[in-house]
């Protein structure tokens, strides 16, 4: 086999209370990507369509995963990588995660797959870091892994995979404007108090505990994020009355996707999912601001063949 096609999945980081450390998976929406391998040696984009990305390989941020694996490997040939890109950068429903995992995923399944996904990921965290300028994998592992994950620690990388309920949705609204990750980190704050930690360190435990035990109660108990969200929600428009509508609409919780403009809200059955897609429609109509919705169930397989 010398060329392969795969879908590499969107996903949602941070899951409200577990900054830089939770994701899920999203079912519906990602980017698709054809790689093959050449005689000529090393790493070359061909064709992208759908946002004016880099051809270089050293400022692409799939280009820059490929060539971490790459260097890795003791081959005669290359690779040339073609991306058709679905999910808009700067979105915060993982861009540049789906490029860093599509890319390495599909030389890894060329070669045989020399490398396990934890392995992969390490190569695809190089990638990621040229987005947001540091080094994090909590889009990365559940678009590789699927479903959603914990990641215990970068040096070394640990992923942790969770299981969730079977009838468990996302809703997903995208307002179209831009907020780049390393825009969205510089309003954190460099500290916070000890109360907050311990509200939020609560809050991944009861989580997991949920996710585990398909205790839905406690999945809505658990949604909340007093760090992160009350200064990133001041870069998106209308936040709190999406969240408001998602929230009366039924949704167990609701906050923002990784670094923003999208928000998430997690729902139990696809049905209130699709009542909350309605309710944020209302919303967002008004606003002039254009947008996209997604309902999608937790997709438990990440990155694929297609």
């Amino acid at each position: 086999m010398n060329e392969i096609k795969i879908f590499s999945p969107a996903t949602v980081a941070n899951v409200a209370c577990g900054f830089d450390v939770l994701g899920f998976c999203l079912d519906n929406v990602g980017d698709d990507m054809v790689i093959r391998k050449v005689d000529k040696k090393g790493i070359k984009i061909t064709h992208i369509e759908g946002f004016d990305l880099p051809y270089e390989a050293e400022q692409n941020v799939a280009g820059v995963s490929a060539l971490a694996m790459y260097e890795a490997l003791d081959i005669d040939f290359g690779f040339e990588i073609e991306i058709y890109k679905n999910i808009k950068p700067g979105s915060g429903i993982g861009s540049s995660a789906a490029s860093a995992v599509g890319s390495v995923f599909g030389m890894n399944e060329l070669l045989g797959r020399p490398f396990n996904k934890t392995q992969l990921t390490e190569f695809a965290i190089k990638g990621e870091a040229l987005a947001s300028k540091c080094e994090h994998a909590d889009n990365l592992a559940p678009a590789m892994f699927g479903g959603f994950t914990l990641v215990k620690g970068i040096k070394p990388l640990q992923i942790l995979e969770i299981p969730s309920p079977d009838d468990l949705f996302a809703t997903i609204i995208h307002p179209q404007i831009e907020i780049k990750t390393s825009e969205s980190r510089a309003v954190l704050p460099k500290e916070v108090s000890l109360s907050d930690a311990i509200s939020q360190w609560s809050n991944v435990g009861s989580l997991i505990h949920a996710l585990h035990t398909s205790d839905y109660d406690l999945i809505k108990d658990s949604l909340h994020d007093v760090i992160i969200e009350p200064h990133r929600s001041k870069l998106i428009p209308h936040y709190q009355e999406v969240k408001n509508s998602m929230l009366n609409a039924g949704a167990l919780g609701a906050c923002i996707s990784g670094s923003g403009p999208s928000i998430f809200s997690l729902c139990k059955g696809e049905e209130t999912a699709k009542k909350v897609a309605e309710a944020i429609k209302n919303v967002y109509n008004s606003t002039g601001i254009d947008f996209d919705i997604h309902v999608s169930k937790i997709n438990t397989k990440g990155v694929k063949i297609l």
